[in-house]
């Protein structure tokens, strides 16, 4: 299985923490209550790119970086890209 469609095949198990909400919407400065739907909305999106990268999936789209663990799908955080 090509491993950005095992992201893709798996986006309804993703989820975050309390605290990754918190660290997510302060990090991008979200006004959106619902995180984990909007990461999920960008990660679908067709100008995202997914890469691997041991134990984390890194999720590059519209100026911000995602990272979710590979394994429980968990969003751990998401920062906007560094030019």
């Amino acid at each position: 299985m090509d491993r950005n469609n095992e992201l893709l095949t798996n986006l309804d198990k993703l989820h975050t923490t309390e605290l990754g909400v918190e660290r997510i919407k302060r990090n991008l400065s979200l006004s959106t209550d619902d995180v984990v739907e909007w990461c999920r909305t960008r990660t679908e999106s067709a100008d995202a790119v997914i890469t691997r990268k041991g134990k984390n999936w890194y999720v590059n789209v519209e100026g911000c970086i995602i990272t979710i663990n590979a394994y429980s799908y968990t969003i751990i955080t998401a920062h906007k890209e560094k030019k």
